[in-house]
């Protein structure tokens, strides 16, 4: 049965026919950490090993099920490496792959430009999400107030 616009099985056949053929980097790079949770599981990882219940009290809003299905889905698109250690009681930890390590730059350039949106806002960070102590993040909030983003996106 064929359907208009009220989300029926052709528009959905016909969705998932134009997500299939889109090509754009962007696209496919918000399509693996997009959301409200996988972003901030992989910010969590950078770096280290966490077991689930390290993860899950690192971000306290987020149920259980729905940490289970990011994390499988980091897992499936190869961002997240899941290993299991054979002992009573099964010993689980997660950490990220070199893929999803190489999403860092990336993660931390969001921090900064957040931060630097946030304090044009008079609004200060809560969330803690400690940024790594390497200085990077502080050099593009830097260089983010020197632009103040002027010339951004061709304005």
């Amino acid at each position: 049965m064929e359907s208009g616009c009220d989300g029926g099985p052709m528009q959905r056949t016909l969705k998932r026919e134009a997500d299939a053929a889109t090509k754009c980097p962007v696209e496919v790079t918000l399509g693996l950490v997009g959301g409200k949770w996988k972003s901030l599981v992989i910010w969590h990882l950078c770096g280290r090993t966490l077991r689930f219940s390290e993860l899950s009290r690192a971000m306290p809003g987020v149920t259980a099920k729905m940490l289970t299905m990011q994390l499988r889905e980091l897992e499936t698109s190869g961002l997240v490496k899941r290993t299991i250690y054979a002992e009573v009681p099964p010993r689980v930890e997660y950490s990220l792959t070199s893929t999803g390590q190489s999403l860092r730059p990336i993660l931390e350039a969001m921090y900064a430009w957040g931060a630097v949106y946030m304090a044009k806002r008079g609004e200060e960070p809560t969330c803690g999400m400690d940024p790594p102590k390497d200085g990077a993040v502080e050099r593009l909030i830097e260089q983010l107030k020197a632009a103040q983003f002027q010339g951004c996106c061709g304005e």
